[in-house]
């Protein structure tokens, strides 16, 4: 009999009805180290973005040091706030930034508002994504879950000796009926939103983009299974949260501005950023040409 976890990693998951006991100490340990990356980044690594901020936002001595140091992101985040939200047709945002072969010194920092480098050149076709295939495959399947390609791919993880499972959801797939709860919850996610729309607050994360080098929306990580279920039911439009932007754009957006008139800038041109539909230059891996999106559902 499948039981609650002690201690659930996330209570407001809307897997907390399968959360198993069995994983509560892996969850414990998931939890810890979440806490220690947090309590070192709040006594390390805050004061140092306050202090690089504070120097920039005030134009003081060394503020065009602290914007080449790419502003910190954290900081940007808290002065602007929901001025870095924008509306988009799910279906436009097609392409992810696609780092794979890509040397991780080569990454832009995930800490940084500001990236450097060719990242916006390297791009994915989230139509032929994973999470799309996979929301795809429960829609067209969702009178027997168990014809279903994820239950297939769960259920060779158990024969196979290692079951499918997660520290953060304190979930263990080592059954078929958990196989299809598990299945089952994601359809109520699907009809959720079909029927109430997208709802920021049902979700854990933003659904992140970075503003390309030409000003257009590219797909970061978080937010993708609720992306490519708005995509599927084909909702008009969603909110989408801008993590960082491309460092030509930022110059040419700024006109070497400082402080509050350079992020006034910015904001005012984010409200004509779109989404990016192009293959990149850089791309490592080519997608078919043709694409048929499912009749809307709402």
């Amino acid at each position: 009999m499948l039981r609650k976890s002690r201690t659930p990693f996330n209570p407001d998951s809307g897997f907390s009805s399968i959360v198993d006991t069995r994983m509560y100490w892996p969850t414990q340990r998931a939890r810890f180290q979440v806490v220690i990356r947090e309590g070192v980044q709040k006594i390390l690594s805050a004061p140092i973005e306050n202090a690089i901020f504070r120097f920039w936002e005030y134009r003081l001595l060394g503020s065009t040091l602290s914007e080449n140091w790419c502003l910190p992101r954290r900081l940007v985040e808290r002065n602007l706030n929901d001025s870095l939200t924008i509306y988009v047709n799910p279906r436009e945002l097609i392409r992810i930034r696609d780092w794979r072969d890509l040397p991780k010194r080569r990454r832009p920092s995930s800490s940084a508002f500001i990236w450097d480098g060719d990242w916006d050149m390297r791009r994915g076709d989230l139509r032929y994504g994973s999470r799309y295939r996979f929301i795809s495959d429960l829609m067209h399947s969702r009178e027997d879950l168990t014809q279903s390609y994820a239950f297939y791919r769960f259920k060779t993880y158990i024969d196979e000796g290692r079951p499918w499972s997660s520290y953060h959801l304190g979930i263990l797939l080592d059954s078929e009926e958990r196989i299809h709860d598990y299945l089952s919850i994601y359809l109520g996610f699907i009809d959720d939103m079909a029927l109430n729309g997208f709802d920021q607050r049902k979700g854990k994360d933003d659904i992140g983009v970075a503003v390309s080098r030409d000003g257009t929306l590219i797909k970061i990580n978080r937010g993708l299974h609720r992306l490519a279920m708005a995509q599927y039911l084909g909702l008009p439009l969603v909110p989408v949260k801008v993590k960082a932007i491309h460092r030509q754009w930022w110059e040419e957006v700024t006109q070497h501005t400082r402080g509050t008139d350079a992020l006034e800038r910015v904001v005012q041109a984010l409200q004509h950023c779109t989404p990016e539909q192009q293959p990149g230059p850089l791309d490592p891996h080519e997608t078919p040409e043709h694409f048929s999106w499912p009749a809307k559902r709402v």
